[in-house]
C-alpha cells in the first residue's frame, strides 16, 4: 500500500497553501495546527492512510480504527488553506523503515494537492535549542526555498538561524519535494526543548501569533495562551530536573529539526 490519500470529494482548490503540523520535537507545529483546526472550524476532507506509519492502530471509545493523518479544507478570502495533521509520521528510526519511504510520504502528498491546486508550502515544526528555551521567550526561526519568501517572513518577525542545518522528516521531506515541482514555501521553526515531550504550548502561540499576523486569521488565541502560561510556570521545576540530566544536543554544529 505504502501511502494513500482518500479524498471524501473530487476537491479543487484555489491558490492553495498547505500547512503541515505533524508531531515533531516539542509538538510544536502539532499543537499550533491543531489549534487552527478547531478555531477555524476547518473541515476534513481527506484521510491519508500509510504502511510508514507505526504498526497499530487506535482505539476510540473502545472501537478500533486504522491509523490516519488527515487533511482539512479553511476558505479565507481568496486563498484557500489546507492543513495537514494527524498523530504520526514515519519513523526517522531506520531500523523501523527505509529512506525511501519518506520521500514516498511526502510525493504522494505533494502529487495529490497540487493537481487539485496547491501552491504554497508551510511546514510548522520545532527547533531544539536545549536549556535556553527554559529562560527566554520562543522565536520563529526560518527557512525558505527562495529569498523573496525568506525576506517576507523576516519582515513579519520570524528570524534566521544558523547558515547551515538539516531539516528531517516530513517538515523537511514535503517542502523539498514540492519544491522540486515548482512550489514555493518555507519551514517555520519554534524554539523549543527536546526533552518537553508533552508540547511547548509557548513556542505553539509565537508561532500562531506571526501566523495571525501574515494572513489574518481570526483566531480567539486566549486558551492557548493560558496553556502557554502554565507552561512557562512550570519551567522552574524542569529546569531543576534537567540540570541533572545531560543535554543532548547534536553534535555537528547542524542544527535537526522534524
Amino acid at each position: 500500500m505504502n501511502t494513500e490519500i482518500v479524498f471524501t470529494k473530487d476537491m479543487k482548490f484555489r491558490n492553495a497553501v498547505l500547512f503541515t503540523g505533524l508531531p515533531g520535537i516539542g509538538l510544536v507545529g502539532k499543537i499550533a495546527v491543531d489549534y487552527m483546526l478547531k478555531q477555524l472550524k476547518a473541515a476534513k476532507v481527506a484521510d491519508i492512510y500509510s504502511d510508514t506509519f507505526p504498526p497499530s492502530v487506535q482505539s476510540k471509545k473502545g472501537i478500533l480504527e486504522p491509523i490516519t493523518d488527515q487533511l482539512y479544507y479553511y476558505s479565507h478570502k481568496d486563498n484557500d488553506y489546507l492543513f495537514l495533521a494527524g498523530p504520526v509520521q514515519p519513523s526517522l528510526d531506520m531500523r523501523m523503515g527505509a529512506p525511501e519511504e519518506h520521500y514516498e510520504f511526502a510525493s504522494k502528498i505533494i502529487d495529490a494537492l497540487k493537481a487539485r491546486g496547491l501552491k504554497r508550502i508551510y511546514t510548522l515544526a520545532g527547533l531544539n535549542v536545549g536549556e535556553r528555551r527554559m529562560s527566554a521567550i520562543p522565536k520563529i526561526i526560518v527557512a525558505a526555498t527562495s529569498k523573496k519568501d525568506l525576506e517576507e517572513w523576516t519582515a513579519a518577525g520570524a528570524k534566521v538561524d544558523k547558515p547551515e542545518g538539516l531539516i528531517t522528516g516530513a517538515a523537511g521531506l514535503i517542502l523539498g519535494v514540492g519544491h522540486r515541482q515548482g512550489l514555493e514555501g518555507a519551514c517555520l521553526m519554534g524554539e523549543t526543548n527536546a526533552k518537553l515531550i508533552y508540547g511547548d504550548h509557548g513556542a505553539a502561540k509565537e508561532m500562531l501569533s506571526l501566523l495571525i499576523k501574515k494572513f489574518g486569521f481570526k483566531i480567539d488565541m486566549s486558551s492557548i495562551e493560558k496553556e502557554a502560561k502554565e507552561i512557562e510556570k512550570a519551567f522552574k521545576e524542569l529546569s531543576k530536573q534537567f540540570e541533572e540530566e545531560p543535554e543532548e544536543m547534536p553534535k555537528t554544529g547542524l542544527s535537526y529539526v522534524r
